[in-house]
């Protein structure tokens, strides 16, 4: 590619190209390090949030998590910042809106982001230098990734055992069936390449990695050579390049790195696997099998090939009306069609795949034959021109919308571009697809185009595994005794020199933990640094209609939404909600079955939905109000078609397709079993602190563990047709009694978009048609919790909660920079470095007035709820360096401050706005914050966090029962 000359460009970097899009509101610029090749792109936009990421091409030949185990350890201290943990203290000395580090199958890479120019050049000074002068100490390798220890450290008495955080980490992450799906089927997709491979690590294979195996891997795959630089944001791209070379680049030369980067040598045969996975002992099998089939598909990099693959998705998978998910979802092979289905483009070539989850082994040759059939009668009858351009709708949807409100969106952006730089693509056309679309709509009007490439790449391509994993209660004893046995027989074997290694390495791993390091050699902003209250979307009322409208830069998207005050309910029609709102935009409407809305729901709008939401006042937790909200968004050239899509499911959505109720909540519950091992942390706090306000008793009922045993006892019943007929009646008086609420819309979009979005509304939704029914009222709900959730899990997840205060309470404030206080200064130190666990911490609720410590995938139980008492005893007991206070603090206004994506904003503002969360309520909040001291947290401890006051809940395993027993805890089994 020749390069661009430019008078703006660093002299160390060579431009090779820019390019405008409109559609994104930014120019990418590509540029190429002279020296070491290193690249970088930059993408130029008007946004505050500056965005750094900086990747290098990981290839990992085996599963010992090498690539994941140096993530973290790179992170541990570096030549310019020797200290333990730069990542971490960081985190606490930062208005950063995101920092992280992740490792994909072929990549790593960290990335940050932060609207304070100041504090975006701190973390890029320690990111770099982390990343190129890491210093990888063995004492970091045995604490992140593993070690062997005795179960008493300074004991060789006692039994050996293996510790470390990846190690517990990813016995966490494997004990989830669709982990093991996905690695299984992979392995055998990809026999010859860096994919047949767990990059994150499979516990059995980390305890092989040695440090030197680490050292050796870093100097190969880190350097610049081997690099690539991504930014977003208003920082100019000469800024970037000036601290890129200053900081690391004008150290190294160019490097020729050899990476195993090749394709996978294709099968000519398709090939049949059966594999077991654990579940408890002596729980039942039945209907417990996953079975799926995937296929190798071309380059993710090739636009052409991964705009067909995304097509070819969609036009079989993408909602109930496509036939493949059509004939997933109704197959009596399974209850629900698998989460794995669809493509996976972020590899160097795809791999498409579908299947079911909760069938039997021997339905592996049915499911084939049902797939096989399905796709065939695809080819013969061909897909309607107009399903198609509903599909291309979505991508162009889907191109044109800013997110931001998980994660910032240029990073977005950046994680789009990556796979194609990391694989030898154009990041740029990947980007800018309104081109590539219109190609692809003139292709589609050629009737022949889908079948051929049904046929092309599923139906003739041998390169074909269907894996069948099926349910085995023994397993996990047969692992965990062949890992007691080897470590028994390497104990055995163990010299005297050896015993004392191992005690010495546990006691000098502590004494490093222990150390204070001194921690002004990094960076840091401070109070000073804090901006003043970020401004607040404006808004207008249009009082005829009852509409909130916000003009916002959206990107030719618009958002509308119906808001209603929550009906009188009982407790089973309160329970009924979760079901009602996820699946009112999964069922027929009028006219229309359920089939025919899911096409047209696709056609017309970017989608809709619908969701509960509740809060306490202000000022007292037990007084709980909440709303139903439909909300929908669309292309502003289908404004009017989204509104009247809305009014059409509000007024005409029906309950009466039995067979189609019974499957959607057949897949609600294998989604929810799902949940556990991922979200365990969150689930155990809901039920630590089920008992302390209405709120909290709700998200335990309805989103907690409660929800989810509720689910498979419902999933259970709707088995007798009776139940079904009873249980959509109950659903369609639900959304009779929701209907004749009053409403209110909220409306977003760019400026000239809102007066004929308000002029739809009036069309579509007669004025005075609704009647106010008596408000929604819950009891107050004051209990104390000890419980201990049993399900198949390798790690546990610990929470403690205890009954506070709501947000305007004067003491919500310091109870809120607590929680931060706590896990910088103790718990992260004492449950994730020495205890192992991938995480820990504490945190203020000042929605439900709950203070909840948690720790996630986790090693240990009873010493980290010891653990959550001590962090107590030292708060009140420890000296305390006031800048721990001032990081508290900031980490807390970070939060406060987070942005949002345009239409985020406006939403967040809205609903913040119906709860009584004002503008002045947020300003004296935060002005609390600012002001907290030292004495109001140890006050506020003494205060509300009483011992005898505590509620306790654990997810565990079955293997704990005893364990939990001993610490009185009452046994639930999920």
């Amino acid at each position: 590619m020749a390069a661009v000359i430019d008078n703006a460009t660093h002299p160390a970097f060579e431009k090779l190209r820019s390019h405008r899009i409109d559609t994104l509101n930014l120019t990418v610029e590509e540029y190429r390090h002279r020296k070491t090749g290193a690249r970088h792109l930059h993408m130029a936009a008007d946004n505050d949030e500056n965005v750094f990421f900086v990747a290098l091409r990981t290839f990992p030949m085996d599963s010992t998590g090498v690539a994941h185990i140096l993530e973290h350890t790179a992170l541990c201290g570096s030549e310019r910042y020797p200290v333990r943990d730069p990542f971490f203290m960081m985190i606490r000395r930062s208005l950063n809106t995101f920092m992280n580090a992740f490792t994909s199958s072929d990549w790593t890479a960290y990335p940050f982001a932060s609207m304070n120019r100041k504090d975006f050049d701190n973390l890029l000074s320690v990111y770099l230098d982390s990343v190129f002068f890491s210093k990888l100490d063995p004492l970091d390798f045995a604490q992140e990734g593993h070690r062997l220890e005795f179960e008493k450290p300074e004991d060789p008495s006692t039994d050996l055992v293996y510790r470390g955080v990846v190690y517990n980490e990813m016995k966490g992450a494997m004990s989830a069936p669709t982990s093991q799906l996905w690695q299984n089927l992979s392995s055998h997709l990809f026999q010859t390449t860096t994919y047949h491979y767990n990059s994150g690590g499979e516990p059995d294979h980390i305890v092989d990695l040695s440090y030197d195996d680490l050292v050796k891997f870093y100097r190969h795959h880190y350097h610049p050579s081997n690099a690539i630089f991504a930014t977003y944001g208003n920082i100019p791209v000469h800024e970037h390049h000036e601290r890129f070379e200053s900081l690391a680049l004008n150290r190294f030369d160019r490097q020729d790195i050899e990476l195993p980067v090749r394709d996978e040598k294709r099968m000519y045969a398709p090939v049949r696997v059966e594999q077991g996975y654990a579940i408890n002992e002596g729980e039942e099998t039945d209907n417990k099998t996953h079975i799926v089939m995937g296929w190798l598909l071309g380059h993710s990099f090739d636009l052409q090939e991964n705009l067909e693959g995304q097509l070819l998705s969609a036009v079989l998978l993408e909602n109930s009306a496509s036939p493949l998910m059509r004939a997933l979802e109704t197959t009596d092979i399974g209850h629900a069609p698998s989460p794995m289905c669809g493509l996976e483009d972020s590899n160097r070539e795809m791999t498409f795949v579908c299947g079911i989850e909760g069938s039997e082994p021997e339905q592996q040759k049915a499911l084939e034959e049902l797939v096989e059939g399905t796709l065939h009668k695809v080819v013969e009858e061909g897909v309607s021109e107009e399903r198609l351009e509903a599909i291309l709708h979505q991508l162009e949807l889907h191109q044109r919308e800013i997110a931001g409100d998980q994660f910032p969106y240029g990073l977005q952006l950046i994680m789009q571009a990556i796979a194609p730089m990391v694989h030898g693509g154009d990041p740029v056309e990947l980007l800018d697809l309104e081109p590539v679309l219109a190609d692809m709509r003139e292709k589609i009007r050629d009737p022949q185009y889908v079948p051929d490439l049904i046929r092309r790449k599923l139906l003739e391509n041998p390169h074909r595994v269907t894996l069948t994993l099926r349910p085995d209660d023994r397993l996990e004893n047969r692992r965990q005794q062949a890992i007691r046995e080897a470590l028994a027989s390497r104990k055995a074997a163990l010299t005297d020199e050896e015993v004392k290694q191992i005690v010495d390495r546990a006691q000098a791993l502590e004494e490093r933990q222990q150390r204070k390091d001194d921690d002004s050699i990094l960076p840091k902003v401070d109070l000073t640094d804090v901006p003043l209250q970020m401004p607040e979307p404006e808004s207008r009322y249009e009082g005829e209609i009852g509409a909130t409208v916000f003009a916002r830069g959206t990107n030719g998207l618009v958002y509308e939404q119906i808001v209603l005050p929550v009906p009188e309910l009982t407790e089973d029609e309160l329970l009924l909600l979760p079901y009602y709102t996820t699946l009112i935009p999964e069922v027929g409407c009028g006219e229309l079955d359920y089939l025919q809305m899911q096409d047209r729901i696709s056609a017309e709008s970017g989608g809709i939905s619908a969701s509960f939401s509740a809060k306490g006042r202000i000022d007292d937790v037990q007084d709980l109000s909440g709303y139903l909200i439909f909300s929908g968004k669309a292309l502003a050239r289908n404004r009017t078609e989204l509104t009247r899509l809305l009014s059409d499911v509000f007024h005409g959505a029906r309950f009466d397709e039995t067979e189609r109720v019974r499957e959607l909540i057949a897949q609600i519950r294998a989604r929810r079993e799902q949940a556990v091992t991922g979200s365990g942390h969150a689930l155990a706090m809901g039920a630590a602190s089920q008992g302390m306000s209405p709120g909290a008793w709700l998200s335990f009922r309805i989103g907690g563990l409660e929800a989810i045993r509720g689910t498979k006892a419902l999933d259970k019943a709707l088995n007798d047709s009776a139940e079904l007929d009873a249980f959509c009646n109950r659903l369609a008086d639900l959304h009779r009694k929701i209907r004749q609420q009053s409403r209110q819309f909220l409306v977003i979009g760019e400026d000239d978009q809102l007066s004929p979005m308000l002029d739809d509304l009036k069309a579509c939704w007669p004025a005075a048609e609704a009647t106010e029914s008596s408000d929604w009222k819950m009891a107050p709900v004051n209990y104390t919790t000890r419980q201990a959730w049993l399900t198949s899990t390798q790690v546990n997840f610990c929470a403690k909660a205890y009954s506070t205060v709501a947000v305007d309470h004067e003491d919500a404030a310091a109870l809120t920079v607590l929680g931060g206080f706590l896990r910088n200064g103790y718990l992260h130190r004492v449950i994730r470095e020495k205890g192992g666990a991938y995480g820990g911490g504490a945190g203020q609720d000042s929605v439900n007035g709950t203070f909840r410590f948690f720790s996630y995938r986790d090693p240990r139980l009873t010493e980290t709820l010891e653990d959550f008492d001590s962090a107590l005893t030292w708060l009140q007991e420890a000296d305390h360096d006031p800048q721990e206070l001032e990081e508290s603090i900031l980490g807390v206004i970070g939060q406060l401050d987070r942005p949002r994506s345009p239409a985020g904003a406006a939403r967040h503002a809205y609903h913040n706005q119906m709860f009584g969360r004002t503008p002045e309520q947020r300003a004296r909040f935060r002005e609390r914050v600012l002001a907290v001291t030292l004495d109001d947290l140890k006050r506020v401890a003494r205060q509300w966090l009483i011992a005898e006051n505590a509620s306790t809940a654990v997810v565990t395993s079955p293997e704990n029962r005893k364990v939990v027993e001993q610490l009185g805890l009452e046994i639930q089994e999920l």
